[in-house]
């Protein structure tokens, strides 16, 4: 299985993300479905704030190179690309019953 590339974001979204969990009462589960991230990623978030510590998340982190931006990139497209291929592979497969191959 491959790894997905790490999702960043921004400290505004962070906030407003926990914001609507604290202050308008909506479920972390809820939430994370309607923001569509991992409802594990929000429960940090949500604990870490109600330490006082969610303005200090990811200050350890050093700046991604522009190298390593697009390495993620291309990762992230080829993943996908594999996805979509492997899905017409089985499309194939079930209208013909027999696979596409080649000598």
């Amino acid at each position: 299985m491959e790894q997905v590339p790490r999702q960043q974001y921004t400290k505004e979204f962070r906030e407003q993300a926990v914001q609507l969990v604290l202050a308008q009462q909506v479920t972390i589960a809820e939430a994370a479905r309607r923001l569509s991230m991992s409802g594990k990623t929000l429960k940090n978030w949500v604990g870490r704030a109600r330490r006082g510590q969610l303005a200090t998340l990811g200050e350890n982190r050093r700046p991604v190179t522009e190298l390593e931006a697009e390495l993620s990139r291309l990762k992230r497209d080829l993943a996908e690309a594999r996805m979509e291929r492997d899905i017409l592979k089985k499309a194939t497969v079930s209208s013909t019953g027999v696979r596409n191959t080649y000598p």
